[in-house]
Formats: structure tokens, sequence, C-alpha cells
């Protein structure tokens, strides 16, 4: 998986280094993400949440590396695939898992269910259910940045089933015209739903997308957080200068189907064994904390730590309380 760049970014995403201190971070937020999901799965499986239910078991590294380089009053929005960026932006594990088992200690009080839930405090504004809707509201979100005089930038994810929706390239058009501090963040797992990218997208360099506009695009590898990182940096920086909308497409890869009901028959079993056994994002970062000298027993720590945190929240999701009906009435209209 290749690094690419428009002229107007520089590229080399892979020549900057974490520190030993930032692999660590990002080696537990994506554990984090990766042992929550997988809890969530198997609650799922146990009638425990109901509904659709969208994982992102192999993407962790594209979320997590974006992350690290925003700051407080950066906003975020994304799909119905959304729980590792609710985690990754400090939304707490017991009010995500709740939300799924749709119990009153979740962040949308039990009402949203996976794919609708909101923290105005931690600058999420929701997984949404539509295909490719919240690159709209992405841009409205960075519209308002730029109204209030701030250089905050406004994160906007959709994946590859979403890119050639109309709306995208409405938002890219306005985007571009207003100058918008918007990263758009195009997450291509390769399968739409069920349908491969190569079948479904006449264009196959998705990030060169923007160009018709002038945004400028980045290609990036997004099983390699630190690629990632250093890619987001140069293009946070991009927004957060003045300088209008980037493209980033991040090359990834669901290992799950399109949601807990999909089987995912549309693609041979050795193809998801391969990438898990050579691109696992986590498997990455671990190999490299363990070659700069960190202890197998720190990342057992780690590890331990993040197990706790999922058993916590999965028991508070099912020992919260179902919402009161009375929460029928509540959060439809803004209180002046």
């Amino acid at each position: 998986m290749s690094n690419e760049t428009d002229p107007g970014l520089s590229g080399g995403h892979n020549s900057r280094t974490m520190t030993e201190a930032d692999l660590k971070e990002a080696y537990y937020q994506m554990v984090l993400i990766r042992r929550f999901e997988e809890r969530a799965g198997q609650l799922y499986g146990m009638g425990l949440i109901g509904g659709f239910c969208h994982l992102y078991i192999g993407q962790e590294a594209v979320v997590v590396g974006i992350q690290m380089e925003l700051k407080q009053g950066d906003k975020i929005i994304t799909s119905y695939r959304d729980h590792g960026q609710m985690l990754a932006a400090g939304m707490s594990a017991r009010g995500v898992m709740a939300e799924l088992t749709g119990r009153e200690g979740g962040y949308s009080h039990g009402k949203g269910g996976s794919m609708h839930m909101f923290s105005s405090e931690k600058h999420f504004y929701g997984g949404h259910g539509i295909v490719g809707a919240q690159v709209s509201l992405g841009i409205g979100l960075a519209f308002a940045n730029k109204y209030r005089g701030t250089d905050e930038v406004s994160v906007t994810y959709y994946g590859e089933g979403a890119s050639n929706q109309g709306q995208v390239y409405e938002s890219f058009n306005l985007a571009a015209l207003h100058n918008l501090p918007c990263l758009f963040v195009l997450e291509n797992n390769r399968y739409g739903m069920g349908t491969s990218v190569e079948r479904a997208s006449a264009s196959k360099a998705l990030w060169r997308n923007g160009e018709p506009w002038g945004i400028p695009g980045l290609y990036v590898d997004g099983m390699d957080v630190e690629a990632v990182r250093a890619a987001a940096a140069e293009a946070v920086a991009h927004c957060r200068a003045g300088k209008g909308p980037v493209l980033m497409e991040v090359d990834t890869y669901r290992y799950r189907g399109h949601s807990m009901s999909d089987p995912a028959k549309y693609r041979q079993r050795a193809e998801v064994d391969e990438i898990r056994k050579n691109h696992d994002p986590i498997d990455r970062v671990r190999r490299e904390l363990l070659e700069r000298g960190v202890a197998e027993s720190d990342l057992k720590a780690m590890d331990d730590k993040v197990k706790a945190v999922v058993v916590d929240a999965a028991e508070f999701a099912q020992t919260s309380p179902e919402p009161d009906p009375s929460e029928l009435w509540t959060d439809i209209l803004v209180e002046s």
C-alpha cells in the first residue's frame, strides 16, 4: 500500500515517526476499539442489541491516527459505522455500549441505538444512517467554524460506497467555493455493502475526486497508524491555516461483514486472512513497540486495562434501566 499526493500537498507520510508514548497511546486506543466491537458483536448475537450494528474491526488505525492530530473544538461527523469514532473522541465505553442495548445510560438515552449517538461535549455530531448524508452536514459544521472565526476543523468521514453520491460532489463544490476548513476522510474499506469498489466506481483514484473543485487529495495506507497520523497532520494544518478543504482517501479493510446481518460471502476467506496476517494495524504497532524495547508485560497491562473497561461497559449496558416512556417527548425541540 503506497502513498500518493496531490501537488498541493507534500506527501511523504511514512517519514514521520511517532514517539514511544504516542505509539503506546495509539496501541491502547486501537485495542480498546477492537475489543469493544468484538464485545458488541457478542451482545448482538445474544439478542441484547437490536437493529443494525456495523462494526469497525480492522479500521482502527484510521480514526486513531486522525484523532491524534485534532484539538478541543474540532468537529467530527461520520456514517453508521461509528463506534470507533466515538471511542477515539473520548466518549465513554459505558455510554456507547448502553446506547447499543437501548438503555437509559446511553448517549441518546436509549432512543438512538448504534447509528444515532451524539455528544456535544466531545464535538461528535453523530453517526448517520443515510448513505452520504453526513457529508453535507459536515460542511455545515465547517461553515460554522469559519463563520465564528475559529481555526477549528470539521472532520467528515464517509465510505467508498458513498463516494459517488451526488450530495458528496455538491458538498465538495460548496466547501471549495467558501474555502471551508473541512477534512473529508474517505474510508475505503473496499466493499460498499457487498460490492467491490472495483466494480462500483469508475474512478479508481478516489483521493483525486475533488480535483474539479481544486481540492487537494491524499492517499494513505489506512492500516498504518503512523502514516495516517502524518497525513492527518498535513491535512489538518492545511485546513486550520484557512487554505480550504482536503480530501484524504484512507485505504483500509473491514474484517467483518457490512453489518452484523451480513455473512460477507462476496469475498474469499483467504483474502481476509491475508490482511489479518500481514497488515493488521494493531499487530503492526505491537511489533514496533517490542522492537523499541517495550516489555511484553507493559503491553499485557494495557490489554488487561482495556479488557476491564470493556467488561465494565458490557455489564453497565445490561444493568442500566430501560428508558422511561416519558423519554419519547424529550430531545424533540431545543429549549431557548
